[in-house]
């Protein structure tokens, strides 16, 4: 995984301010390349869950995928900031900036330099499913918690992920998710709604497609 970057501005390699009593998102992803699915997930979390601010992470890289054909650190960032409408979404690639692997660690780092802040981690229903993959994933549901929004397709992931069978105690109805980023963790929920059919590999494809013609 490749920490560059040198061609990123450096404002996007530090951390958006906050403030204490704030509620935050933090929504990672290599979004290779971003689209409208993504900034449909953020922009029903800032709705759903009454977020102050969502942090739309741009990551250098999947440690369980292959990378090879990642776009640059800063044509992803250029990308997801013209998918990100609303003013309350802050694009950021402080993960390169902290040369940070995991997600895990990640989130202990937010943790610690943003105290008083309630932090909820934001993923897809798709992500649910390997969840249980991720470095440390256990410590992630006891640290934060989880709002996962419907996918097409992975809707019943949250009955049959392995996350969802070790944390089924620890769910909320959605019709509590406005309080979720306040609620000590272990806590998620699954949030029903507006689906979009993008996905970032069936883009990929139709590009290099594209490119063969």
């Amino acid at each position: 995984m490749s920490f560059s970057g040198e061609d990123v501005p450096v404002h996007y390699l530090r951390m958006p301010h906050v403030e204490k009593g704030m509620a935050v998102g933090l929504f990672g992803g290599s979004f290779n390349p971003p689209h409208a699915g993504h900034a449909l997930v953020a922009e029903t979390a800032l709705r759903r869950l009454r977020l102050d601010q969502l942090w739309w992470i741009v990551t250098p890289g999947n440690p369980l995928k292959d990378n090879s054909g990642l776009a640059p650190l800063s044509e992803r960032i250029e990308r997801s900031e013209a998918c990100a409408k609303d003013p309350r979404i802050k694009v950021t690639a402080f993960e390169a900036g902290y040369r940070l692997r995991y997600t895990a660690d990640m989130i202990d780092l937010v943790r610690r330099r943003n105290r008083g802040v309630h932090f909820v981690w934001i993923m897809g229903a798709d992500s649910l499913r390997d969840f249980h993959r991720w470095e440390r994933w256990r410590h992630i549901a006891r640290t934060v918690p989880i709002a996962v929004f419907d996918r097409p397709g992975a809707t019943l992931s949250f009955l049959s992920s392995t996350m969802a069978k070790a944390f089924g105690h620890a769910r909320i109805d959605e019709s509590d998710a406005p309080l979720l980023a306040r609620i000590t963790p272990p806590a998620w929920t699954f949030i029903h709604g507006p689906r979009s059919s993008l996905s970032s590999t069936a883009l990929r494809d139709a590009a290099r497609r594209e490119e063969g013609r």
